[in-house]
């Protein structure tokens, strides 16, 4: 697990590092310079002509620093200055003396050359506002001249919490990212301005962010698979692993009720039920022989209240339609389901005309909405949603007791008081019908095998998210289908599990 830090979070975990565990800030800065120079060559940046244009914060330091060190190591270095002297750091200030010390050149503008290799130490974490003026000026001078580009820690422009862009941003080809990797960088479109984001240490520990234990965001890294996946335990059987009922596949769409039942069998479930209409029955049984197969002409709440009995977790929502018979289930399987539950889809959808009934469930409850829906769900614009995506998935949260993974590039599942988790497994190849199918089996699986809902939600979203970079490696980024995720997720499993017996 790693966190991602925001702008005010990196900062006060600068300052916990500097006053309470007594490393000086000319420490860190020094130590983030050299970090910064070991990973250019390491990834083979040109070094022989280097630009570093510096601001007057503590960003500007940490290049003024870079320069000199690459002056030692005999490397050509131009170092620019385009901030305003009054406002230097104290930090800044004492690079910048140093470099003069040392009478190497520092000028107030950007001569007009190509460069190998052209460094960004404009603006750091704690730009908040837009880029406009000079600045701006300054920023789209650099992304037009020619060279190599290098962020210092973050590139100037993305906003370090949302990944939005200040106006305008440095679009760089490496980030070296300071102690951790921030929010901003990896939520589009900061992620396509980053380029390759490396993180470094420089002496600010995990415990500097401890006071944002249940507000920071944390990812997941393929070490976290032997926590994220449950245990199998030698004495056991399958009602040890749950049982899940499948409110799934209307006419026609008996794919989604397939796709999503068998996600949650290879997922580790260990009885799965389909609640279909009667038209899927004869296709589902011969797909998925291993799956009870109920089936309803009509709504028959009586029907579906023995079926909640009967489940450990529910889910409800995969090709399920818009007709009054599927806002019947929905809306009863709201109201009175008494086991974890799974809403995804047309659920949702569905679910978008009758929001109130979530301030009265009876369960816990994980909503899985692509943009599109949750911006149903919240009454919103997607442009909207997606330019303040962070604070409104707070607010409703915090308003309705849900679990919700927003599904998109970079997912986001939150619960209130919970740390958020912010997904960064996957990729294009998995936007294909189907694929949040696979989601739900998944979700409804770790649900299954007792995981509690944030933590049902962040795991089924990385191994999904795995599995569709394993299945891309295989097939490419265009021929990926849903049941290759499925596939994906068994692989990974058994990947894992020969880990874990060491025979790999």
């Amino acid at each position: 697990m790693r966190y991602l830090p925001n702008g005010s979070q990196m900062r006060e975990g600068d300052l916990y590092t500097i006053e309470h565990i007594g490393i000086p800030s000319m420490v860190l800065m020094e130590r983030a310079a050299l970090a910064t120079v070991h990973v250019m060559e390491e990834e083979n940046v040109n070094l022989s002509d280097v630009l570093i244009v510096c601001g007057s914060g503590n960003n500007g330091g940490d290049g003024f620093a870079i320069a000199r060190l690459l002056n030692e190591r005999g490397r050509k270095v131009t170092v620019t200055f385009v901030g305003a002297e009054k406002s230097l750091s104290e930090q800044a200030r004492e690079q910048m003396q140093i470099l003069e010390h040392l009478e190497i050149p520092v000028l107030d503008a950007i001569p007009e050359k190509g460069y190998s290799a052209i460094l960004d130490a404009v603006f750091g974490v704690g730009l908040g506002r837009e880029i406009e003026g000079h600045y701006k000026d300054v920023v789209e001078e650099l992304n037009r001249t020619e060279g190599y580009k290098v962020a210092v820690d973050i590139p100037s422009g993305i906003d370090a919490a949302t990944g939005n862009i200040l106006g305008t941003a440095f679009h760089a080809d490496l980030t070296v990212s300071y102690a951790f990797e921030k929010m901003g960088t990896v939520l589009f479109p900061g992620a396509a301005y980053a380029g390759k984001v490396v993180p470094v240490v420089i002496g600010i520990p995990d415990q500097a962010l401890a006071q944002y234990q249940n507000e920071i965001v944390y990812t997941y890294n393929t070490e976290d698979l032997k926590t994220i996946l449950p245990e199998r335990k030698a004495n056991s059987h399958k009602g040890s692993y749950g049982r899940v009922l499948m409110i799934t596949g209307s006419k026609g769409m008996s794919g989604a009720a397939y796709l999503s039942a068998k996600a949650a069998y290879v997922s580790g479930s260990g009885l799965v039920q389909i609640y279909t209409t009667e038209d899927n029955r004869e296709i589902l049984q011969r797909m998925l022989p291993e799956a009870i197969i109920t089936t309803y002409t009509s709504f028959d709440k009586k029907q579906l209240a023995e079926l909640l009995k009967w489940a450990d977790v529910a889910a409800i929502g995969s090709g399920l339609g818009q007709s009054e018979i599927s806002e019947d289930l929905l809306i009863e399987t709201v109201k009175y389901c008494e086991v974890p539950l799974v809403i995804d889809a047309d659920g949702l959808n569905l679910l978008a005309e009758h929001i109130g009934l979530l301030k009265h469930v009876l369960c816990d409850v994980i909503l899985t909405p692509h943009m599109k829906e949750m911006s149903r769900l919240l009454g919103c614009s997607v442009k909207e949603l997606q330019e303040k995506r962070f604070d409104l998935l707070k607010d409703f949260v915090t308003k309705y007791p849900v679990t919700c993974a927003l599904k998109d590039a970079r997912t986001f599942v939150m619960t209130a008081n919970k740390a958020p988790y912010l997904n960064t497994s996957g990729n294009a190849a998995m936007a294909k019908a189907g694929s949040g199918d696979v989601l739900t089996g998944v979700t409804a699986a770790m649900l299954a095998q007792g995981k509690a809902p944030q933590e049902a939600g962040a795991a089924a979203v990385y191994l999904h998210g795995i599995a569709g970079d394993m299945a891309r490696d295989k097939k490419g980024c265009y021929g990926v289908l849903a049941r290759d995720l499925i596939a994906g997720i068994a692989d990974i499993c058994e990947e894992q599990e020969e880990i874990e017996n060491g025979t790999v």
